[in-house]
């Protein structure tokens, strides 16, 4: 027989968590002394503390764990439990590797702060333009919510305007819009067009409006990577007495899909005197 200190170091887990699992009865001792009350172990217990740790890493509640190792669930169900496991550490892990991508970008804008100066944003007028346009509505008009809700948007488009015979005219073209009274952003998935509106029915054609005064800038790099761009528009207008007027319209002067670092974007931010 083991004392409890032994079997907590043969099992490697603290004493405490042993008499945690005597209380709610998922390893009972195998004999307590009347007097002392002392718990007592057997080597062969170790096999079921071992099981009990494999499953608590699998994320099992202790509840759960105790309901599979005294064979309360059949395989269908422990099965079913796993798979439900699975599927939850596949979403965080794709949960982090995104925040781990957002970190690694906003890492990336603080280490470019000071390259670019406002001498680089160029105060022009824009010219109205018709585009053919897919919409969809992000979450938040951060480049994470931002990315996965356009990216899909262009290729889709192109694939009907392939099959429509439509050849664009220009460059493509996002915009943005409040989606009601809270975060969400329409979002906008546009290229200039030559056609009348009706000519494709399944893709929007709107003609936007000329902008008397946007101020603009080149973007070199990956979207996700724009903040550090538009602290560069930000620093202009306030130095230069104008206001933002709206969301900034990014125009795809390269655009890159394969390899995103390679892109050229002018972002285009409609200003007016403050």
């Amino acid at each position: 027989m083991l004392t409890i200190g032994d079997f907590a170091r043969l099992g490697r887990v603290s004493v405490r968590m042993l008499r945690h699992y005597d209380s709610v009865g998922l390893l009972r001792p195998a004999a307590v002394d009347p007097h002392s009350g002392y718990r007592y172990y057997t080597a062969e217990q170790l096999r079921r503390l071992n099981r009990v740790i494999a499953l608590k890493d699998l994320g099992l509640t202790l509840a759960q764990v105790r309901a599979v190792l005294d064979d309360v669930l059949d395989v269908a169900e422990l099965r079913g439990m796993l798979r439900l496991r699975r599927a939850q550490l596949e979403a965080q892990l794709a949960a982090d590797t995104a925040r781990l991508a957002g970190v690694e970008a906003r890492l990336r804008a603080i280490e470019t702060e000071g390259r670019m100066t406002t001498q680089d944003v160029v105060l022009k007028e824009l010219p109205p333009v018709r585009v053919a346009e897919l919409t969809a509505v992000a979450a938040s008009y951060e480049s994470a919510d931002i990315g996965p809700v356009i990216q899909p948007l262009y290729p889709e488009l192109f694939r009907r305007l392939e099959a429509a015979g439509v050849t664009p005219t220009g460059p493509g073209l996002a915009y943005y819009e409040p989606a009601g009274d809270g975060e969400k952003v329409v979002v906008h998935a546009g290229v200039g067009v030559a056609v009348v509106p009706d000519r494709l029915p399944d893709v929007a054609v709107v003609d936007l409006p000329g902008v008397p005064a946007a101020a603009t800038v080149i973007h070199h790099g990956s979207m996700d990577e724009v903040e550090g761009t538009m602290q560069v528009l930000a620093r202009w207008i306030e130095e230069n007495g104008w206001r933002a007027d709206g969301y900034a319209r990014e125009l795809y002067v390269e655009y890159c899909a394969e390899d995103p670092s390679g892109g050229v974007t002018e972002l285009q931010l409609p200003v007016r005197r403050g």
